[in-house]
């Protein structure tokens, strides 16, 4: 792959993923809600999800996706039911103070617990939860691989190299969310913050089971 092709693919995948969605509503939130070190689980659940779309769209199944239209509606219910789910937990979610690694605070025992793992798995779930990455990543790579050279090794590039942009952007989030703890110590605007989430999350699992092929 050459220089010039590869700083192309910087900058547009840079546009593309700067762009806020689901990911990075949920490490914003993490950030908020757990500290940045915290989100950092998040950050890789979501890079994680990322790597498994490539990799299943490069074996073939965001062209299957593309030409069948049952199994690319049932995938975008599940992801979009998923989403909604993620939303109406959030909406519901009771008041509680940002972390106690925000500003320095004393630890809260009554503050909810969040595994690294929990924080994992969510940054995963919504990461891969949306099929239309699968066709995005299967439109997106064809334009960035000489057809003459390694495949593999081109791809291994372009993978990479989302992965790292990928994960340094959300890990901004999560530090903005994280940054924004002290606007949020009372509860609440620690409310309107659960509610102006999980309403993102519900429109945006709505707008994938709405949206067309």
């Amino acid at each position: 792959m050459d220089g010039l092709t590869w700083i192309t693919y910087v900058g547009v995948i840079t546009a593309l993923i700067v762009f806020p969605g689901p990911v990075a509503l949920l490490c914003t939130s993490h950030g908020l809600k757990f500290g940045r070190h915290r989100a950092t689980a998040t950050v890789l659940g979501g890079g994680l999800a990322s790597l498994v779309l490539m990799l299943v769209s490069a074996l073939g199944l965001g062209a299957i996706l593309a030409a069948s239209e049952t199994a690319f509606s049932l995938l975008k219910v599940v992801g979009g039911g998923y989403l909604i789910f993620l939303g109406i937990q959030a909406w519901r979610s009771r008041p509680q103070p940002p972390s106690p690694e925000l500003d320095g605070a004393v630890p809260d025992p009554q503050a909810p617990k969040a595994s690294i793992g929990r924080l994992f798995r969510h940054g995963f779930m919504v990461g891969v939860s949306n099929p239309k990455d699968l066709l995005f990543f299967a439109a997106l790579f064809p334009n960035f691989i000489a057809v003459g050279e390694p495949q593999l090794v081109q791809f291994a590039i372009l993978a990479l190299t989302w992965l790292v942009i990928d994960t340094t952007l959300m890990s901004i989030y999560a530090a903005m969310g994280s940054g924004l703890g002290r606007w949020f110590n009372r509860p609440g605007r620690v409310k309107a913050f659960n509610r102006a989430t999980g309403g993102l999350f519900m429109v945006a699992g709505g707008s994938l089971v709405a949206s067309g092929h």
